[in-house]
């Protein structure tokens, strides 16, 4: 299972990593495991133990830099706009 995760994630492993992961992984299996057994249909399920109201503030745009500000430090530059080179094979 371990070099099945592995690969599909595309991460090379040697023997010892895996052999360790997989006790990891097995640990990880086990917990859930335990916590399945003891949840019941009738406990709700939770994403916190203490109940939290509305921790999201109001959108209030504040200072912002001028183009100039945020382009100073930059290699290159085309207009108002930083210039990259070009990845996964795009064309210009």
């Amino acid at each position: 299972m371990v070099r099945h995760l592995a690969s599909l994630a595309l991460i090379g492993l040697d023997e010892q990593e895996v052999e360790r992961l997989t006790g990891q992984l097995g640990a990880i299996v086990d917990a859930v495991a335990t916590v399945s057994e003891v949840a019941t249909p009738d406990v709700p399920a939770t994403s916190h133990p203490i109940p939290l109201g509305t921790v999201t503030r109001e959108d209030v745009p504040g200072a912002t830099l001028t183009p100039e500000q945020a382009l100073a430090g930059a290699p290159e530059r085309d207009g108002d706009f930083f210039k990259v080179s070009s990845i996964l094979g795009e064309e210009q």
